[in-house]
């Protein structure tokens, strides 16, 4: 493979003069540009990206831990990094949790893999992480940027919508239609998220003075089989609520699918709603009524931190995101109960 150093002597020219006519940077006489261009084509040569990050100071690379490589929730957030990065010159280094292991674990070894392979910066999504992993992890932390969660020990570094108001505003959109028979299908109890945007939607319902110790909450794990099997447990049981919250847009596409499988008309027989309004909501059959949680604006406002922190930018980064319910067609008023 060519180096910068064949280059040059071919050219006749110094290591630095092939530098700037590489790097763009520099001046260099237009005829001496043209020929180390011509080398350049004739070895086929590629600038090493290692030796460019010496020189710059920095790796340009930018790691993103997820915990999984699954569904349609995390797709729309590597997509807006990923884009963002390539307008500045830089780019992603992904790692991820399989499941082999605690998640926990997981984390500490995705977030150490990356550090090892000197990205700049880290965008980190976990339920498992522990304040004692970011202070683990020592001066490294400083460039560590947590979606979707908040420590107080980085809480400036800590990019979040309000899933207790996310909660609020699907109870809210349930009772505008009347509904009062209602059921949860929740996400794990040990993500801090599904526990805020649950108690934001029971407290609600408790303040309109529903009895929430009647609501009926199928445990699940956000996925889609989750949903299938909450689904299959709601139609064991003598009457179907009017009302399903699913604390996730897969969960509900599951419910639906079975619903659908099993004769059951939604919204007709019983509404559904989502939470995320992730790209499949739309999609859906019915098209899915959802908790609109604004997880691009939240993505960029967190990256904007960390690209500002790591490179001396001036991106504008927002603190407050607006939560809202898009409405498409799986919620609507409940049917009419038969007297017994």
């Amino acid at each position: 493979m060519a180096t910068i150093k064949d280059v040059a002597r071919l050219a006749g020219v110094g290591v630095g003069t092939a530098s700037r006519v590489i790097s763009g940077n520099g001046s260099v006489a237009p005829a001496t540009a043209e020929r180390v261009r011509k080398v350049i084509a004739q070895l086929k040569f590629r600038p090493s990206h290692t030796a460019r990050a010496l020189g710059a100071g920095t790796s340009k690379l930018i790691g993103v831990y997820i915990p999984f490589l699954r569904g349609t929730y995390y797709t729309p957030i590597l997509r807006v990094i990923d884009t963002v990065l390539r307008t500045q010159g830089l780019h992603m280094v992904v790692a991820f949790g399989e499941g082999i292991e605690d998640e926990r674990v997981e984390t500490n070894d995705g977030m150490r893999f990356l550090l090892d392979r000197d990205c700049d910066g880290l965008i980190v999504l976990s339920n498992a992480m522990q304040d004692e992993d970011l202070k683990a992890l020592g001066p490294a932390a400083r460039q560590v940027v947590v979606l979707n969660r908040h420590f107080d020990r980085i809480k400036e570094q800590c990019f979040t919508a309000d899933h207790v108001q996310g909660g609020v505003q699907a109870a809210r959109a349930l009772l505008q239609h009347k509904h009062k028979d209602i059921a949860v299908v929740s996400g794990p109890s040990t993500s801090p998220d599904n526990v805020a945007r649950l108690a934001g939607f029971m407290g609600e319902l408790a303040q309109r003075g529903l009895d929430v110790s009647k609501i009926l909450t199928v445990p699940g794990d956000f996925s889609n089989q989750a949903g299938w099997d909450a689904a299959d447990a709601l139609l064991q049981l003598k009457r179907l609520p009017t009302a399903v919250f699913c604390a996730n847009d897969e969960m509900a596409i599951g419910l639906l699918a079975h619903f659908q499988e099993r004769g059951v008309s939604v919204p007709h027989q019983v509404s559904v709603l989502g939470y995320d309004d992730s790209p499949s909501a739309e999609f859906a059959a019915p098209r899915l009524t959802s908790v609109h949680i604004p997880s691009h604006e939240v993505t960029l406002a967190g990256l904007h931190w960390l690209l500002n922190r790591c490179y001396g930018l001036a991106l504008p980064v927002a603190r407050q995101f607006d939560i809202s319910v898009t409405w498409r067609a799986s919620v609507a008023a409940p049917p009419p109960r038969k007297r017994s």
